[in-house]
This record gives C-alpha cells, sequence and structure tokens, in this order.
C-alpha cells in the first residue's frame, strides 16, 4: 500500500539521519549542558580575583599600564569595568589576535593572574561546542548534523503521530510492563514528543554561530538591506581572530604615529592611554549591565567603545565616548533592527541567560532528553538489527512523488544549504553503491529492483 511505502521511506530516513546524527547530539549536549552554567562555573572559577581591596584604588590609566607590562609586547585591546570597586579589574592585552586577560589588584597594581583569552575553561568549552576544536571543518560538521538532526526530528514525529484514536500509552507517557522491547521503545517516542519543540528551537537558535549558516545569512541580509550595526554574536573563531588583528594593528599604527610626533618611545600603553581614566568614568555612568568593556580607538578621529557583554544579550547596550569623557552616541538594545533583535533573544535563551536558573533548568532538561533519546536509538538498533544487515527498515517499493515532500525538501535546503549539500551528495552516494555494489546494497537494506 502506498501508505505503508511512505510509512516505511519515512522510516528509513528518519534512521539515516539517526546514524549520522546522534554522535554529535551526544557531544553537543554535554558541551552544552556544561556551557549553559558558565556564570556559576566562572563565578567559582575566578572567586578569589573578588573583594580584594579595602582601600583607595589607582586610576584605570594606571591598572591597565600593569596588564601591558605583565605580557610584554602587547597592547590595550579591552579594559573590562569591575562590578565591584573592591574587585579586581581585568585587562586584556594582546598581540596580533592573540589576547591574554589580566587579573590586576585595583589597589597596589599587582598582577594576580593572567590566562590567554582562548586557554579560558569555557572559551575551550564554546569552541568544543561549536567547532569541536577543528575550526571551520569542525563548524561544518557540526551545522551538518544539526541540520540532519532537524530532519530526525520531523521525521520522528511523524512516525510518532498517533494513527488510533484513544490511545495516551506510548504517545504522551511510556508503557509499564509491556516488556523491554516496548519500554525503550516508548522511552524513545515519548521523550521525542516532549522535547522535540525545545531541540527545535535550540538548533534554529545555534544556527547564526554557524560558519556557513551564519555567512549565508549575513549575504541574504546585506542583499535585502536588512543588515544594520556590528553583529552581537559570534561569526567563528577565525572570522573573530580576523577582527582583534585588525583591531591591534590599528592601534599599532596609531601608537607609531604618536611616538613619531611626540618623540616618544614605543613602550608606553597607547597614544589615548591618558583618556582611559575619563573615558571609564563616563561609562560607569551609563549603569550598562556587567560586564562592561572599555575598547580604545583603532583609527584617528574614532571614538573609545562601550559595550555591555552581559551573557542576556536583550540587555546589551553600547556606546562611543571622546577621548575627554564626552558621550559621542548610544544605541540601545532596541534600537537595533528587528532580525538582531529576534537573534538576541534566541541567542540569551539558547545560552541560557535570558531567564536566569529556570532557562538554564529548561534548556538542560531538553539536553538530557536528547541524550535519552540517543541512548534508547541506540539500544532500539542494537536490539532489532539483523546479524548481517546494518538494520536500516526494508524498502517496500517505490514511491509517488509527494509535491508536499518536494517542497518541505526544498524548503530546507534553501534554508540550510549544508543540509541541501549533503542530500545531494547523500543521493549521489546511494545512486552509486546500488549499481556498483550488490553486497553493500545487501547489507544497507536496498532493493535494486524496487528501492
Amino acid at each position: 500500500m502506498r501508505a505503508e511505502r511512505w510509512y516505511r521511506a519515512v522510516w528509513r530516513w528518519h534512521f539515516y539521519a539517526g546514524l549520522f546524527c546522534v554522535p554529535f547530539v551526544l557531544w553537543l549536549s554535554v558541551t552544552g549542558g556544561l556551557y549553559l552554567f558558565k556564570p556559576q562555573i566562572e563565578g567559582a572559577l575566578y572567586a578569589p580575583y573578588r573583594d580584594v581591596a579595602n582601600g583607595p584604588v589607582l586610576p584605570p590609566a594606571a591598572i591597565a599600564a600593569r596588564a601591558v607590562a605583565a605580557v610584554p609586547g602587547s597592547v590595550l585591546h579591552k579594559y573590562v569595568l569591575p562590578e565591584s570597586p573592591a574587585d579586581s579589574v581585568q585587562v586584556l592585552v594582546g598581540q596580533g589576535s592573540e589576547e591574554v586577560r589580566v587579573w590586576v589588584h585595583p589597589q597596589t597594581g599587582a598582577v594576580l593572574y593572567q590566562v590567554p583569552e582562548e586557554d579560558r575553561l569555557m572559551r575551550v568549552v564554546f569552541r568544543l561546542h561549536g567547532e569541536l576544536l577543528a575550526g571551520a571543518t569542525g563548524s561544518a560538521l557540526v551545522e551538518t548534523a544539526a541540520c540532519w538532526t532537524i530532519v530526525m526530528l520531523l521525521t520522528g514525529l511523524f512516525l510518532w503521530w498517533p494513527r488510533g484514536a484513544g490511545r495516551l500509552a506510548g504517545v504522551l507517557y511510556p508503557r509499564i510492563g509491556r516488556g523491554r522491547a516496548a519500554f525503550w521503545r516508548d522511552i524513545h517516542a515519548v521523550t521525542g514528543l516532549w522535547i522535540s519543540l525545545g531541540a527545535l528551537f535550540l538548533i534554529a537558535s545555534g544556527l547564526p554561530w554557524a560558519n556557513a549558516w551564519g555567512d549565508y545569512f549575513r549575504e541574504v541580509r546585506a542583499i535585502t538591506g536588512t543588515a544594520a550595526g556590528r553583529q552581537d554574536w559570534s561569526a567563528g573563531s577565525a572570522a573573530e581572530a580576523a577582527t582583534r588583528a585588525r583591531a591591534d594593528a590599528g592601534m599599532r599604527a596609531m601608537m607609531s604615529e604618536h611616538a613619531e610626533h611626540d618623540g616618544m618611545p614605543m613602550d608606553h600603553m597607547a597614544p589615548a592611554a591618558s583618556s582611559l581614566d575619563a573615558v571609564v568614568a563616563s561609562a560607569g555612568a551609563l549603569h550598562f549591565a556587567a560586564p562592561v568593556e572599555v575598547s580604545p580607538p583603532a583609527s584617528d578621529g574614532t571614538a573609545w567603545q562601550v559595550r555591555s557583554q552581559t551573557e542576556n544579550r536583550p540587555r546589551r547596550d553600547s556606546a562611543e565616548i571622546a577621548g575627554d569623557g564626552s558621550l559621542v552616541g548610544m544605541q540601545r538594545f532596541a534600537d537595533r533592527h528587528w532580525i538582531d533583535r529576534a537573534v538576541g533573544y534566541g541567542v540569551a535563551v539558547h545560552e541560557g541567560a535570558w531567564a536566569g536558573l529556570a532557562n538554564q533548568f529548561v534548556n538542560l532538561a531538553v539536553l538530557l532528553g536528547l541524550v535519552m533519546m540517543c541512548v534508547s536509538s541506540i539500544v532500539l538498533w542494537w536490539r532489532r538489527r539483523p546479524a548481517t544487515m546494518l538494520g536500516a527498515p526494508l524498502a517496500m517499493g517505490r514511491l509517488q512523488h509527494s509535491w508536499g515532500l518536494v517542497a518541505t525538501v526544498v524548503a530546507l535546503a534553501l534554508a540550510m544549504p549544508l543540509f541541501g549539500l549533503s542530500l545531494g551528495m547523500a543521493l549521489v552516494l546511494e545512486t552509486a553503491i546500488k549499481r556498483m555494489s550488490p553486497r553493500i546494497r545487501q547489507w544497507m537494506g536496498w532493493r535494486a529492483a524496487i528501492d
């Protein structure tokens, strides 16, 4: 029957999507679960550098100079406003694209701790989660797995959808006492029902970080004229490194020009170091959500940049301040393009920062559900697989074209180019194997005559 063929075909695509996605979903769930609790983890890690002063503190320019001196050859990249006057001051200094975060005692100027920015624990977890520590290649693998996970979830919902009236057992809750086979099937299906919407949201809200989809998104926005202002989410480690290198080169060029003009040696912090005190004072009066970063100008005639880097992105505001401390301009989150605001909310929810602990625990429940689905799928496959075959459901025959299916596939391929590319490659590979290798075809469960 055509309905049975359609059901069986969807089941096969669900199986193949899961076969590819399960290792990535497990990896992303574990690393994402760790990153959800970044505020608590970093709060514990850096607790020794809070509440260290008990008297008058040094001016910001002096503190920044101590940080620069602690890393030979560096220049000031960012000065982070302390949340309390008694806290140590975090200063990011760098050379080229490499940055070092330095904790400076605000009262004595002593360097309490320093670490390369990309070696910090949560930065490593961030790159493990989004790039597998493999740069653009890792990002492409993660993005492809994310796209196919969407297919896995959608086909899973189709397979789960109840086809008998009044049956809730095995749909909304698992059946207990029906044997191990029914138990694992129900755990897989019922968990998928309850977490699919949240999982789809987490995947969609994470795509702007991906290299390929992020570039695609930026190109579409440029063509449609909807790109406005600075992007407030990561474009990948390579793009971030290039941005840091350009800013560093600009600051060093300014230092060189000022040194030649004033006859000063090149070992000073920056040509506008004396302005830092006035800028920090003005930035503090803005009461942006912490942490707040103050960045020096990278070229003559430009202002200092003040940006909130709070995890809750809808609270991120920014400003430009002149070297004398006067406010040049300000941009509130509400002033940004609606697309940027939508992405900002999505990223904040994705990272568990929008609604505090409640957001973190809801996301964690979704991630634990994904892990449960992966584990149960492995158990189901292992229990049911034939000894001499991969275990994919056998094909029942050739399907007629479904324009609904075609439209859905085309829409997904247009929205997620890596999905379209990988789908095309999969179809070409499938056709080649069917024609060239009867043994592999049999192992995969393909029937040359009708599949």
